[in-house]
């Protein structure tokens, strides 16, 4: 909205007209997100912890985590109204990509909203249950796929690129939307996965929507995309500023979130994170530098299926605990080490997902 403020009174004074600078605006608001988030922080925290909407600890986990029980969940919603407020202040709203990302950040995040408030207001252990949080994510993912295919208005908008080979390129036609139902899908319940330590998840997916959004920009621009070959697609230039509202809001909660934390994101903010990850590297045409970028999701997405098919099979177990963070726990490594490890790996993952744009 202040993008439309900011223009009407350039036509009285035209230094004004430099809040229509893209770049600005990403600054602007990821600066404005984590004001909020940081500003919201404290009073958002003491209220869950009035209505004691506290974590509850597994008994058969590390026992260094069972004083983290009571800690105040569902500091998602920290994230989410910072990034939406954000995004409504300093994006351009005419913009069908911006509405695209707000809309996944506020389904997801309704998802993981009922299933927190079941679980930790009802006391209800297995909150949503698990046919209808995949059902509603089912539903929300393919009005998504849907709307982005027969919307699209170019072919590189359904092209699936292969990173690091020069114009490498797959048409995938009515495909396409099977591909974004599962990498919206997939990354949301991948980063709730990953959300199990203090940090854990917000700094990867921090770092993995900075980049997305450096694709976004790049992807919006004319002379850089073809001077990197990457498809142009007008429409996403908007996005950077969306993930500067996500880089922004991650960054405020994290304030509160890092070691040891006063407040857990909960499924309100890992579901609505991990979808909006997906969505946006779908709209950018990235999804498989997704998968590179945010590998630590991936493998402790793939430490969890892996267990429980081989304990299903064996009655056996692969990992001492599953999802992999809790394995590195158990054998010995201090919770500290273990969330710094996994955001190095995420730094250098992201640093090669961003070389691609070169080495190809």
């Amino acid at each position: 909205m202040l993008t439309y403020f900011f223009e009407w009174l350039s036509h009285y004074w035209h230094g004004f007209g430099v809040f229509q600078y893209l770049t600005l605006r990403v600054i602007l608001a990821l600066i404005t997100a984590c004001g909020l988030s940081l500003w919201a922080g404290g009073p958002v925290i003491r209220k869950l912890r009035f209505y004691k909407v506290g974590q509850t600890v597994r008994t058969d986990g590390p026992q260094a985590h069972l004083a983290k029980t009571g800690t105040p969940t569902m500091g998602g919603v920290l994230i989410i109204l910072a990034m939406a407020v954000s995004t409504l202040l300093w994006c351009k709203l005419n913009n069908p990509a911006v509405w695209v990302g707000l809309f996944t950040l506020l389904s997801f995040g309704a998802i993981g909203a009922v299933d927190d408030y079941k679980k930790l207001v009802l006391k209800n252990p297995k909150g949503l249950a698990s046919r209808w949080k995949y059902f509603w994510q089912s539903v929300f993912a393919a009005m998504i796929a849907a709307f982005l295919f027969y919307h699209a208005t170019t072919p590189e908008q359904t092209t699936l690129l292969v990173p690091f080979v020069k114009s490498a390129s797959l048409p995938l036609g009515a495909f396409f939307m099977v591909l974004c139902y599962f990498v919206i899908v997939g990354s949301s319940n991948a980063v709730n996965l990953t959300d199990g330590l203090d940090g854990l998840a917000i700094v990867p997916a921090v770092l993995v929507g900075g980049a997305l959004g450096i694709f976004a920009y790049l992807s919006g621009h004319a002379e850089f995309s073809k001077y990197l070959l990457i498809p142009h697609i007008g429409e996403v230039a908007e996005l950077a500023v969306f993930c500067g509202t996500l880089v922004g809001a991650g960054l405020g909660f994290l304030w509160f979130n890092a070691y040891p934390a006063e407040v857990f994101m909960g499924d309100v903010g890992s579901l609505a994170l991990g979808a909006v990850l997906g969505v946006v590297a779908v709209m950018v045409r990235q999804e498989l530098l997704l998968f590179l970028m945010g590998g630590i999701f991936v493998v402790e997405t793939l430490s969890v299926i892996i267990q429980v098919a081989y304990f299903k099979r064996t009655r056996k177990r692969v990992f001492l605990m599953s999802p992999i963070h809790h394995h590195f726990e158990l054998a010995g490594w201090p919770e500290p080490k273990v969330i710094v490890r996994f955001w190095i790996i995420t730094g250098l993952l992201v640093m090669m997902g961003l070389a691609s744009l070169k080495l190809r």
